[in-house]
């Protein structure tokens, strides 16, 4: 009798042993299932950090390609800035100069406009009005007014 009992006892403990080791492939193949999402997750992770990694060297590239095109386009307005000088030092050298190439003189009662000269700055500076200024220049353009050009002076009251 007593190996009856133990025969039992041993196929109570072997029939507990079966239903605890299905419990264990299930919990596996869960625990399974969440490592193979796991995986997949950092294979995502990955490949969105070497895009990352990608579009970091692009937008250097831009950053150094724009930089290289301001550089020019400041060298080229350098360029235009002095031509522009350079014209504007031959139009107020030409501009000044007379009918025979000798430079303009203004004699008693006359003005020799500069740049920068307007007529409200030029009537104020030989106090008379713009309206006396205006009287003895007639046929002057007073807001185009030229470099080196004579005026009249209006006489002094």
């Amino acid at each position: 009798m007593g190996g009856v009992v133990v025969g039992v006892i041993a196929l109570i403990i072997g029939g507990y042993a079966a239903v605890s080791l299905n419990k264990m492939k299930a919990t596996l193949a869960a625990q399974a299932d969440k490592v193979a999402r796991i995986d997949d997750i950092a294979s995502q992770v990955s490949s969105a950090a070497s895009a990352s990694d990608k579009a970091t060297r692009d937008i250097q590239t831009l950053q150094n390609s724009t930089q290289a095109a301001v550089n020019q386009l400041g060298t080229e307005l350098a360029t235009i800035d002095e031509k522009i000088k350079h014209m504007e030092e031959v139009h107020v050298a030409h501009a000044a100069k007379g009918s025979h190439g000798e430079p303009v003189v203004a004699g008693p009662g006359e003005y020799i406009v500069k740049a920068g000269d307007t007529g409200a700055k030029i009537a104020r500076a030989n106090g008379c009005s713009i309206a006396d200024l205006t009287a003895v220049n007639a046929g002057i353009s007073w807001t185009h007014l030229k470099v080196g050009e004579k005026l009249k002076l209006p006489d002094k009251k």
